[in-house]
């Protein structure tokens, strides 16, 4: 049995205002996917630092300890949330590990901010005996890099959930005498 003339003319209508909506979706989808959901890295501003608790003995043995007090402020500038693991920033000293500071598992919200305070609790016989480090001291600047990955979940809209990693790396500068810390952080996100 043949539909009607004027069924047919409605059947057509109707697949293509269906079409045509289909078409604009995909489009508008690719257009936000790729523009305003684009994952954007995000920033890390550390606050100002100092050293505290500084030891230096000469005798009987040649040591070195301080503590440092890290505090920063991670900014999330993407529409989904970010949930991280524990993890360790490791602290180099001309690519000599003198320290680990372990990170609690937590999460920046979407949009938003997370601050983290920490204390790098550094022993420096590694870093006594280093080559440069006495070049370095007499020159009046310590120069220190910290790295850390942090691995977890991006969680767009509470619903999609992907595998995402952070990568952070710090340049510390210790100034000798003043014992003031600046510190100049870079991150980047992989999913």
């Amino acid at each position: 049995m043949a539909l009607p003339r004027r069924s047919k003319r409605n059947l057509k209508i109707c697949c293509g205002a269906s079409a045509i909506g289909l078409i604009i979706l995909v489009v508008v989808s690719v257009t936000l996917v790729f523009t305003v959901f684009k994952p954007k890295d995000p920033l890390i501003k550390p606050l100002p630092a100092k050293l505290e608790n500084v030891q230096f003995q000469l005798f009987p043995t040649l040591s070195l300890n301080a503590t440092m007090g890290i505090n920063a402020t991670i900014y999330n500038r993407n529409y989904g949330g970010f949930q991280f693991k524990n993890s360790t920033t490791f602290v180099d000293y001309r690519g000599m590990n003198i320290a680990a500071i372990p990170l609690e598992e937590g999460s920046v919200p979407a949009r938003g901010k997370l601050n983290i305070s920490t204390i790098a609790n550094i022993t420096a016989e590694k870093l006594v005996t280093s080559p440069y480090f006495w070049q370095d001291f007499g020159s009046g600047r310590l120069n220190f890099t910290s790295t850390a990955n942090l691995h977890g979940k991006a969680v767009v809209l509470n619903v999609f959930k992907f595998d995402a990693k952070v990568f952070s790396t710090c340049d510390i500068s210790v100034q000798v005498l003043s014992q003031e810390v600046d510190v100049d952080c870079t991150a980047k996100l992989k999913l």
